[in-house]
C-alpha cells in the first residue's frame, strides 16, 4: 500500500502533489484534527507519527514532502524499522531557502530515506557532492494543477514585447523589480502580486504597470502577456543575492504556473531550469534583463507561435501530474515497488 501524510500546507506545490498522490490510489495517512495554533499544530504531526507506527507494514511505501519541519528522521526510521520503504519529495533544501542547515546537515537528515525525487540534475550534482549517497531521480518540472483554463485566443500582433511577472513583491526577494523599468523599455512589464509597492514609486514607471494582487486561477483565465518573467534578486544583470542565487539548482513553482496559464517562459540563463525550457522550446534563456528588448524585438511570429503551442501542450501534461507520475514510477522501480 502506498501512502502520505496530507497535512493542509499553504504551499500550492504540496497541496497539488498531494491531490496528485490521491488520484493515484495513495492513501492519506494524516490524523484530521482542528488547528487551531500551533500547539495543535505540533499534536497532530505527533498524532501522524504515532499513526504511521501502526499503520505501516512490510512492503508499503510512506512518501514524504520535503522539508517535513519536525519527525522527518524519525518517519524515514520508523518505516524502515516496519520493512516499509520511504520516497522524499524535495520542495527547497533549507541549506539555501531558509539557511538554518548546513549543507552537511541536511544531507545527514535525507540520508534517512530510500529514495529522493529532486527538482533537477543541479540539485542531485549539489547533493552528492555533499556526500549523499541516496538513490535520487529528477522531478523535471512540478506539476500544476487548476480547474481554470486560459484563453485560447490568438493575437494577431506585430511584436512580442509584453511581459508579466507574478509573486510576492518584496525589497529583499527581487529588488531586481526596481530597476526593471529603465532595463526592459520599449517592452512592457505588468506586475501581479501582494508586496510593499507605493503608488509613488510605480506611477513614474513608463513601461511597468502594478495590478496588485490577484487571484490565482484568475490570473491563468485573464492575462494577456506573451511571456512570463522567472526572476529573483537584486539585480537585472543576473539573478543575484541569496534568493537570486537559489535559482540556480531549483525549479521555481512560478515557472509552472506561468505554463499553466500558456504563456511562454524568460529565463536566466545560468538557472537550472534554463535547459529544460530551451531544450522543450517553452522560452528563452537570457543573461541580463538589458537584453530583452533586442532580443524580443527579433522574434518572428512563426517563432513566437512554436514557444506558444508547446506552452499550451505542455500546460495539459502540468494539470494531469505528469511530471510527478513519471518520477514516482521511476523511483518505485528502482525500489523494486512495481
Amino acid at each position: 500500500m502506498n501512502y502520505y501524510i496530507g497535512l493542509y500546507s499553504p504551499n500550492k506545490a504540496k497541496r497539488d502533489i498531494d491531490d496528485i498522490m490521491q488520484s493515484m490510489g495513495f492513501a492519506d495517512i494524516a490524523v484530521r484534527m482542528e488547528e487551531k495554533d500551533k500547539a495543535s499544530r505540533f499534536f497532530r504531526k505527533l498524532f501522524c507519527v504515532v499513526k504511521v507506527l501502526f499503520v505501516l507494514q512490510k512492503g508499503d511505501l510512506l512518501l514524504i514532502q520535503y522539508p517535513f519541519k519536525k519527525y522527518y528522521s524519525i518517519l524515514c526510521s520508523i518505516a524502515r524499522l516496519k520493512g516499509s520503504k520511504t520516497i522524499t519529495l524535495i520542495h527547497d533544501l533549507g541549506t539555501f531557502r531558509r539557511r538554518k542547515l548546513t549543507a552537511e546537515q541536511e544531507v545527514k537528515r535525507l540520508s534517512h530515506t530510500d529514495y529522493i525525487i529532486v527538482h533537477n540534475e543541479r540539485m542531485k550534482k549539489w547533493l552528492e557532492e555533499h556526500g549523499c549517497k541516496v538513490p535520487m531521480g529528477c522531478l523535471e518540472i512540478f506539476d500544476y494543477l487548476s480547474v481554470a483554463e486560459p484563453s485560447t485566443e490568438r493575437n494577431d500582433k506585430k511584436d512580442f514585447q509584453q511581459i508579466v511577472y507574478a509573486g510576492g513583491i518584496h525589497r529583499r526577494k527581487n529588488a531586481f523589480i526596481y530597476q526593471t523599468n529603465a532595463a526592459i523599455a520599449p517592452c512592457r512589464l505588468d506586475l501581479y502580486g501582494p508586496g510593499e509597492l507605493e503608488e509613488k514609486e510605480y506611477s513614474q514607471w513608463q513601461h511597468v504597470t502594478y495590478h496588485g494582487l490577484v487571484d490565482s486561477d484568475e490570473f491563468i483565465r485573464i492575462v494577456k502577456a506573451d511571456w512570463g518573467l522567472v526572476w529573483d534578486g537584486d539585480s537585472v544583470d543576473g539573478c543575484s543575492g541569496i534568493w537570486g542565487s537559489y535559482l540556480r539548482i531549483n525549479n521555481p513553482h512560478k515557472t509552472s504556473f506561468y505554463l499553466r496559464a500558456g504563456l511562454p517562459v524568460i529565463v536566466w540563463e545560468d538557472s537550472a531550469m534554463a535547459p529544460f525550457i530551451t531544450s522543450n522550446k517553452l522560452g528563452i534563456a537570457v543573461r541580463s534583463l538589458n537584453e530583452l528588448p533586442e532580443k524580443l524585438r527579433v522574434i518572428t511570429s512563426d517563432e513566437y507561435t512554436q514557444y506558444k503551442d508547446a506552452a499550451m501542450a505542455m500546460k495539459e501534461n502540468l494539470n494531469n501530474g505528469f511530471y510527478f507520475k513519471k518520477a514516482y514510477e521511476q523511483a518505485a522501480q528502482k525500489l523494486n515497488l512495481l
